[in-house]
């Protein structure tokens, strides 16, 4: 188990158990009553814990080793998943994946950014951030999606698209705009839910939607933490500050009306118990598509443009 910076009351209470039960198993010592004892202080202070997080603890709780990705989702929420590849003009971005799959029979197109899980596969998928080609695949999939009637739903969680000069020289912000020229008009049902980090337009190229929704412990910004910092103090120490200033938790993005619903973490976190938050996304994604369903397609498009030019605030001169 990894223990995050604040929490080390939690990593002390886990030592202290391991110890008592090492003293059970080698000893002739009846410690079950010590160790329930722990166990409910260990429950009680992660509740604690988690539920006073600030700007940039929940920043950390969503980059957390341990956090299932995209790729975990997919496979614990469908039965049957068929992963698609390429974006028939340049190549097949391994920062994102996408394909059909199933959900209790209903077939949707599922597309999110994977970060991968050890530091091999964290190369190969380049941290989950995106060259042009990516999006032009995320985008590719979305229209085949549109052509069957099938809905579309986007998992986000990366620390923005690519910034290399390759990823230019290959049109990376003509990507990105075009996928939210697309978006707004795709004539299906768009699901956004940012499931870890939600940075600059990396995740706005797969994020415009009907329903935009987030996980407890995540963040949706035009800036990291850190670069926010360096920008600002030409050092990454104060990220504490930038992050608070910022607002970027799911609290502060409901607020601004940015999201449209926060969905809530099993046991504090999801690294915690994966599998139900799995069972939990996979609920609120089906409830969500149920009450879009109702509309048509006009009506639907309509609701998702005003929905958008709707952010922020503006005054005409």
């Amino acid at each position: 188990m990894i223990f995050l910076e604040f929490e080390k009351p939690l990593e002390e209470l886990y030592d202290q158990l391991a110890r008592i039960q090492e003293i059970g198993s080698k000893g002739d010592v009846d410690v079950s009553a010590t160790v329930d004892s722990l166990e409910k202080k260990i429950k009680q202070t992660r509740r604690d814990i988690y539920s006073s997080l600030n700007g940039w603890q929940r920043v950390q709780v969503s980059r957390h080793p341990e956090r299932p990705y995209t790729q975990y989702y997919i496979e614990n929420m469908c039965r049957k998943f068929v992963e698609l590849h390429g974006d028939r003009a340049y190549g097949d971005d391994k920062a994102i994946i996408g394909g059909l799959g199933t959900l209790d029979g209903q077939t949707v197109m599922l597309i999110g950014h994977q970060k991968g899980i050890n530091t091999k596969m964290r190369q190969y998928r380049n941290f989950g951030m995106a060259n042009p080609e990516g999006y032009r695949k995320a985008l590719r999939l979305m229209k085949t999606a549109e052509r069957f009637d099938i809905p579309v739903v986007c998992l986000i969680d990366t620390p923005g698209a690519y910034p290399g000069i390759e990823a230019e020289e290959r049109g990376q912000a003509e990507a990105i705009a075009r996928n939210l020229f697309e978006m707004a008009q795709l004539k299906v049902p768009i699901i956004c839910i940012v499931i870890g980090e939600g940075a600059s337009g990396g995740a706005l190229g797969i994020g415009i939607g009907d329903r935009v929704l987030m996980l407890e412990n995540t963040w949706y910004s035009v800036i990291s933490p850190e670069s926010c910092s360096s920008i600002l103090w030409r050092s990454w120490e104060h990220k504490e500050k930038a992050a608070e200033a910022l607002q970027l938790t799911a609290n502060h993005m409901l607020e601004f009306g940015i999201v449209d619903g926060i969905i809530k973490e099993p046991g504090g976190a999801a690294h915690l118990q994966p599998e139900e938050m799995a069972k939990q996304l996979k609920r609120r994604i089906k409830k969500e598509l149920a009450e879009i369903k109702e509309m048509d397609v006009d009506t639907m498009i309509d609701a998702r443009i005003e929905k958008f030019a709707a952010i922020g605030e503006f005054q005409e001169a």
